[in-house]
């Protein structure tokens, strides 16, 4: 153990609690029309793989919500430099990015709310050619306010699938809805998707043409109904304008929360183990990967998938803030195994994410340590093994603002990380083969969230 570990380590044991603190201002709506950039102002460097007559070669933006006050501030990743800030209308907001990169989307789960706010880089299919576009961040008009406690945001593929929860008290049933970067363009008034009939906090995970979602059954038992979880997935088919249940499938998934999928797989988290749902053709096959001992009686609740990744990975929470057990899993196998790395006594996950290209897993921890993992082939399996860490702060983390904690991004234009430090109240770049800070964005707020936005790296298309 490292002496600066330790030191953290000590500092953190005499910390305070944290309280959320929240902040509430108006919105003010500016809708503007999309600039089409100069062709001469292209960089003949880019990379991407269509015409670059009409590419746009840039890092990409970055949405950040401050910390001390109700507003989402957009930077240039390019120049460091601020584009534009909004107030916000919701308390306790969460961030995150639309499908394909181009909005932020703020989610106010309280107040049943998400918007939109346009990062201002987006690329488009002309048929004989991709065009990029760039533009100021501007509000959008679009919201969605018809469902009832949004609380989980699935992507894949170009789709996002929102989980409605319901709520028991006031009788609101689950719901979900499946949206593209496209409907939030072009302002879709109904968007497809599903309407139970009973609240649940479920998860449903976008497949294309289909829609892989949770049930509840209505002899569920509940002592908790605004909490309780479904124990089974239904496969819905998407055709004449809506999803229909098509397959249920047989295996069932008790206390089931968490869901990831990658190329061939889509998992579900269940107290006994993994789901595992595997596509052929139009038909669902299940099977379950069992807990292993190094779970015991947790659940693996958090899971973590990429299309190019051949393995899972789950996180069982530990209870009374215990540590956490983090595990990968084989689907093609039905198999689960403990990582041999694991966070250090003393220090807790923050965020979790896989890298653009899935080729690495990154865990940032409350003591400040930017750990990244790679997956290498032994004996036929893929095992995942620190490459390394990067300490992105060297302040007493008990500095920590109320409520706070270090977050990160992932671009997903190339081999960079992003980790906000509300302390010291700026924002590192990190390369991700070099485990290296190569940049720095300097704020005059702490930050409380942050999210890439830009023109992601072309990926091969896969068939569902």
């Amino acid at each position: 153990m490292t002496k600066l570990f330790k030191l953290k380590l000590i500092a953190l044991a005499i910390s305070s609690t944290l309280i959320t603190a929240c902040g509430d201002s108006e919105t003010t709506i500016v809708e503007k029309d999309p600039i089409e950039v100069p062709e001469d102002d292209h960089d003949d460097g880019d990379d991407h793989d269509h015409d670059d007559e009409y590419a746009i070669d840039s890092l990409g933006r970055l949405a950040v919500l401050a910390g001390d006050s109700n507003a989402a501030n957009f930077f240039d990743l390019d120049s460091n430099e601020l584009l534009d800030s909004f107030s916000l209308t919701n308390e306790s907001n969460t961030l995150s990015a639309s499908p394909d990169f181009r909005y932020a989307i703020i989610t106010s789960r309280s107040q049943d709310y998400l918007g939109f706010i346009d990062g201002g880089l987006w690329r488009e299919d002309h048929g004989e050619h991709l065009h990029d576009y760039k533009q100021g961040p501007a509000l959008s008009s679009y919201e969605l306010t018809s469902g009832s406690r949004p609380t989980h945001l699935m992507v894949h593929d170009g789709q996002l699938a929102i989980f409605y929860d319901g709520d028991a008290d006031s009788g609101t049933v689950a719901s979900v809805e499946v949206l593209t970067d496209n409907d939030i363009t072009s302002a879709t008034d109904t968007l497809p998707g599903i309407s139970y009939d009973i609240n649940m906090h479920g998860v449903a995970e976008p497949r294309g043409e289909h829609l892989l979602s949770t049930i509840r059954r209505d002899d569920a038992e509940t002592t908790s109904a605004s909490t309780v979880l479904p124990d089974q997935v239904g496969v819905y088919h998407f055709h004449d304008g809506e999803y229909e249940l098509e397959q249920t499938l047989e295996l069932t998934c008790p206390d089931l929360h968490g869901a990831a999928q990658n190329h061939d797989y889509v998992a579900f988290g269940c107290s006994d183990g993994i789901l595992l749902a595997h596509q052929h053709d139009d038909e669902y096959h299940a099977e379950k990967a069992a807990n292993i001992d190094a779970v015991g009686d947790l659940r693996i609740g958090t899971l973590y998938g990429h299309e190019d990744s051949e393995t899972f990975i789950g996180v069982a929470s530990g209870h009374s803030g215990g540590p956490a057990v983090i595990v990968s899993i084989n689907p093609a196998e039905a198999e689960m195994e403990e990582l041999e790395w694991q966070l250090d006594e003393g220090a807790s996950a923050v965020s979790y994410s896989f890298s653009a290209n899935g080729e690495h897993f990154l865990v940032l921890d409350s003591l400040g340590f930017f750990n990244v993992l790679e997956a290498h082939e032994h004996d036929g399996h893929t095992h995942w093994e620190l490459a390394g860490q990067v300490d992105i702060t060297e302040e007493d983390v008990t500095t920590m603002p109320e409520g706070m904690s270090f977050s990160m991004t992932v671009a997903q234009n190339g081999q960079f990380a992003y980790v906000a430090d509300p302390i010291t109240q700026h924002v590192v770049q990190v390369h991700l083969e070099d485990l290296e800070i190569e940049g720095e964005l300097e704020l005059t707020f702490p930050p409380a969230a942050i999210t890439w936005l830009g023109i992601a790296e072309e990926e091969e298309e896969h068939d569902h």
